[in-house]
C-alpha cells in the first residue's frame, strides 16, 4: 500500500502524518479528526493544504501528534500535512508555498529569566 509521510512542528507539538489514498478519513491519534479537534477553530486550519491543493476527498490521513496544546498540535499537523502532499506531488509546491504551508513556525516560549518572575515579568517594585 502507497503511503506518503511529513513530519510537522510547531512550539512543543510534533505531528507525524501518513496519507493514503482513500476516501478523506482523518484520525488524530486513533480517534476522529472532528472528535479530537472538538470546537476548537484552529483544527480546521489543520486541514487548509489538502482544500488549497484540492485533494480534501482522495486521501485518508492517519496522525499522531505529541506534546503542546491544541493551537500548536493544529499547527504542526498542518505542516506535516503539507510536506506529505509534496511527498505525493512535487507539482504542489507553488500552491503551498503562496499560502504559506510549508514555513515552520519557529516561535517559541522565552525562557524565564534569572531574577524575574517569568521570562519579561519583573517582580513588583517595592519602594520600602
Amino acid at each position: 500500500m502507497e503511503q506518503f509521510y511529513g513530519t510537522g512542528r510547531r512550539k512543543e507539538a510534533v505531528a507525524r502524518v501518513f496519507l493514503r489514498p482513500g476516501n478523506g478519513r482523518i484520525s488524530v491519534n486513533g480517534r476522529e479528526f472532528q472528535e479530537y479537534f472538538r470546537g476548537i477553530l484552529v483544527g480546521v486550519q489543520a486541514l487548509e493544504p489538502l482544500k488549497d491543493t484540492n485533494t480534501a476527498g482522495r486521501y485518508d490521513a492517519y496522525i499522531t501528534v505529541k506534546g503542546g496544546g491544541p493551537s500548536g498540535q493544529a499547527d504542526a499537523i498542518k505542516l506535516g500535512v503539507a510536506r506529505a502532499l509534496l511527498k505525493v506531488d512535487p507539482n504542489y509546491r507553488p500552491v503551498l508555498k503562496d499560502k504559506g504551508h510549508l514555513t515552520r513556525d519557529a516561535r517559541i516560549v522565552e525562557r524565564k529569566l534569572y531574577g524575574l518572575k517569568k521570562s519579561r515579568r519583573a517582580p513588583q517594585y517595592s519602594k520600602r
